[in-house]
Parts: structure tokens; C-alpha cells; sequence
């Protein structure tokens, strides 16, 4: 078969493969549950009674592989399938354990809930093996052909690179040429990237691409960010595409501080303990102050003071001079290497959300300096003040520490135009995967703090 043909069946493929983990899992779970739990409800159940079980638990894990992408089979890397459905099943075996001690009208003994973590964990990593070594024979890398035009693209291919399980890189070539030559480029190409192409010879690609059937990738602009989250009207025959850019309802907005209030009274209950600790550690330590504060822009450019745990030596930037923290950055304490590394120091932050200064999911609030410049350079940066800033957010979890302030824009942009309270909900569960995953961390290198880049054509 075509293997460009071939690839039609790959979301068919990832599908039977997520359905086949479940049933393995699943299976594991009524074994346990049977053996283990049954007698000692309230109400045993018999016979077909154990479906139901199985179907809520069923319900939790696919869910939670939903939100944390754990059927990405062939798409993210095979370390990060494991941890995500690996995390789905302690969501969902928590989750179980709860309603089986609903059930029992007491607390059960969590062991047998262990032991069954342990083999269904066991599982989910030996099938994943096995299923990322059938997805790479399946499915190759793409060869792709980077165009670029006027920006250097070197950042974007070392960024390719790193994916060298998707992606290889056949030849980078600048589009500022015949459009003949162009032409021969891509009809021998088997797929193109497109990096920062003026619009109208982009739009002369694109549709190109799109008659000869090559598969195409494309680094968005700010225009095509908002066009997508557009809304089809047909009002006569001529379609249309309306954008309203009024921002969030009143409901949307009444609904998101509501929620806003609920989970940071929460959170505070929960983890005060762990910020007592952290507050202890941190004045044992050097003797300094336990909080760093600093004047941050939220929505309509409104200024107000940011709380976190401080990581970095006392005057850490001095005379107000910012600097990026790097990758093993001598200002960072050894307390700070460990609450920066979980997101720790980030949980002050909870009592500035309760106060309104902020929501749990939003663009992430910049220090005032650094609004000013990146508004400078990018106009739209303003954009991202239509909504209050977050503890967590598009950004934040899609991005890294050290992604640009241009894409960081775009993703922000993502969040805001298609904003609901269940993106608000799956985003807030896609944080504590997040928290672990140490990529999202990375430090600024030598040459990004010395260039931060912004830019809009």
C-alpha cells in the first residue's frame, strides 16, 4: 500500500491501540475489584453487576488519557505516552477507590488498589513499548523541506531536531527564488514546513500544496490564530466569517471567579502545610525574606503585586535589572532548585488569585518592563491583557519557561479566542502533568538571553 495512503488509518490505528490498553487495564481492575471489594459493600453485585463497575472505571480512565494525551501514539514521545496514561490510572484508580468506599459505607483497604496500580502500570509500560516500536516501523519519520524567507529559521530547525521521531530534516531552503523553482522543490518533497512566509507567496504555497496533496506544516501568524476561532456565518451565499472580539460573556466571566474562588480555598486548605515547610526552609537558609514580590500587568493593563516562594539569592537582579534565569543559574538556591523544579514556588500565587488579582488559567501576568518592550516589537502583544492573567494556562503548559514572547503570544491568543469553563477544567488537570515534566522548566541559554527576539510581519 501507498504509504502515503497508509497514513489515513493512523488515528484508526491509535484508536484500537488506546481501546486495547483500556480493555487490559480494565480487565485487571474487575479481577481485583471482584476478589477484593465486592463482599464487602453494602449492596454486592452479582452477575452483570460487575460491568457496571467496570463501566465507571471505563468512563474515568479513558477521560483522563483524554485530557493528559496518553493515546498519542506516533505523536508524542514514547516516555511521555507512559507517564500520561500512567497518571490517568492513578486519577482514575483514586477515583474508584473513593466510590468503592461510597460503597462501602467505610474506609477499604487500599492495598489491594496498590498492588493493582503496580501490575496495570507494569502493563501500560511493556504495551507502550511495543506499540511505539510498531508505530515507527508503521510510520517513518516525514522527510519535510523547511521554506523560510526573511528570519533566520536555525531556532525552529534545532527545535525540529529534537524530534528526530517524527520529523527529518531533507534541505532547508530560502523561497526568495523563481516560483518555477519553488515549484520543483516541493513536487520533490514529501512534506514541506513553512517558517515566517510573507502571506501572499505563502498563500501561493499552501494552495499548491494542497492541489498536489503534500503534506504541509505551517508556522501560524497572529491573523490565523484568531481567523481560526472565527465562526461560520451563511447569511447568503457568499460564507462569511465573523470574529466578535468582545472578549468573555458575562456568564463566562461570573463562571470562571466562581471557580476561581472555589479551587483556591481548596488548594489553600490542602497544601498550607507544604507552604509552612517551604516558608521555614527558606528563612532557615540565608535568613531572607520567605516572598519574592513583584508589580505584574493583568487585565487592561491593570498593575498589581505577584506573590511567590523566593528561589533566587536576595537581590538576585540588582538595581531592578531583569534577568532571565539560565539553565544552572548560580542565583538559584538549593531550596530554589527544588520548588522552582515542582512549580512550588508558584503557590503564593493561590491567595492572589482569591483576592481577584488573578485567575487559576489565564495568559501569564508580565512584569510592566517587559509589556512595554514586547509591545514595542509585537503591537499585538497587548492582546493578551483582554483576560486576566493566570497561575496557569496555554502558555504555561504547551510552552516552556524559555519559549518567545512571539509564540508564547500566539498561545496565548489560542487560549483566549476559544476560552470555555471546560478548557478552563482540562487545562487545570493538564498543570499536574505539567508540574513533572522537566522540559517545561528549561533555562534561557547563553545566546536567548542575550537575544530575546520579537517579532509580527
Amino acid at each position: 500500500m501507498d504509504k502515503k495512503k497508509f497514513q489515513q488509518f493512523k488515528k484508526m490505528m491509535r484508536f484500537v491501540a488506546t481501546m486495547l490498553i483500556v480493555v487490559l487495564t480494565t480487565s485487571v481492575f474487575i479481577y481485583f475489584w471482584k476478589n477484593n471489594y465486592n463482599i464487602g459493600i453494602v449492596f454486592p453485585f452479582y452477575y452483570k453487576g460487575y460491568w457496571l463497575m467496570g463501566a465507571f472505571y471505563i468512563f474515568f480512565f479513558v477521560l483522563f488519557i483524554y485530557i493528559y494525551g496518553g493515546m498519542s501514539y506516533g505523536y508524542l514521545k514514547n516516555t511521555n505516552i507512559i507517564f500520561s496514561q500512567i497518571l490517568s490510572l492513578l486519577c482514575a484508580n483514586v477515583l474508584i477507590y473513593l466510590e468503592t468506599v461510597l460503597l462501602s459505607a467505610k474506609f477499604v483497604d487500599v492495598f489491594p488498589i496498590i498492588e493493582m496500580t503496580c501490575m496495570q502500570g507494569i502493563i501500560i509500560t511493556v504495551y507502550s513499548f511495543c506499540m511505539d516500536k510498531l508505530f515507527k516501523k508503521l510510520f517513518p519519520p516525514h522527510k519535510i523541506t523547511v521554506l523560510y524567507q526573511s528570519y533566520d529559521p536555525s531556532e525552529m530547525l534545532r527545535k525540529v531536531k529534537m524530534r528526530q521521531d517524527r520529523y527529518r530534516i531533507k534541505e532547508v531552503v530560502s523561497v526568495d527564488k523563481e516560483w518555477s523553482e519553488i515549484v520543483r522543490i516541493i513536487d520533490n518533497s514529501q512534506a514541506i514546513m513553512i517558517y515566517d512566509i510573507h502571506s501572499e507567496l505563502r498563500n501561493k504555497i499552501v494552495k499548491y500544496c494542497y492541489e498536489k496533496d503534500v503534506r504541509l506544516y505551517v508556522t501560524p501568524k497572529i491573523s490565523d490564530v484568531l481567523l481560526r476561532s472565527s465562526e461560520n456565518i451563511h447569511l447568503f451565499d457568499t460564507p462569511l466569517l465573523l470574529l466578535r472580539n468582545s472578549g468573555m460573556s458575562f456568564e463566562d466571566r461570573f463562571l470562571k471567579r466562581l471557580m476561581d474562588i472555589i479551587v483556591s480555598l481548596l488548594v489553600i486548605v490542602v497544601t498550607s502545610p507544604i507552604m509552612l515547610i517551604i516558608a521555614i526552609a527558606i528563612k532557615a537558609y540565608d535568613r531572607g525574606p520567605v516572598f519574592f514580590k513583584q508589580k505584574r500587568c493583568t487585565l487592561d493593563g491593570k498593575v498589581f503585586e505577584i506573590h511567590k516562594f523566593r528561589s533566587m539569592i536576595v537581590d538576585a537582579e540588582k538595581e531592578g535589572i531583569s534577568v532571565p534565569a539560565s539553565e544552572k543559574d548560580p542565583r538559584i538556591t538549593p531550596i530554589g532548585n527544588i520548588i522552582r523544579a515542582t512549580r512550588l514556588d508558584e503557590l503564593p500565587q493561590i491567595f492572589d488569585i482569591l483576592s481577584g488579582n488573578m485567575s487559576l488559567v489565564g495568559p501569564r501576568p508580565e512584569r510592566i518592563e517587559h509589556v512595554e518592550k514586547y509591545t514595542k516589537n509585537i503591537p499585538e502583544f497587548a492582546y493578551r491583557l483582554k483576560v486576566k492573567g493566570g497561575l496557569t494556562g496555554y502558555a504555561q503548559i504547551f510552552g516552556k519557561y524559555n519559549t518567545t514572547a512571539y509564540d508564547k503570544l500566539k498561545l496565548d491568543l489560542m487560549y483566549i479566542q476559544n476560552y470555555s469553563i471546560l478548557l478552563d477544567i482540562k487545562l487545570i488537570l493538564m498543570t499536574i502533568k505539567i508540574i513533572f515534566m522537566k522540559e517545561s522548566t528549561e533555562g534561557f541559554d547563553e545566546k536567548q538571553i542575550n537575544e530575546i527576539q520579537t517579532r509580527e510581519k
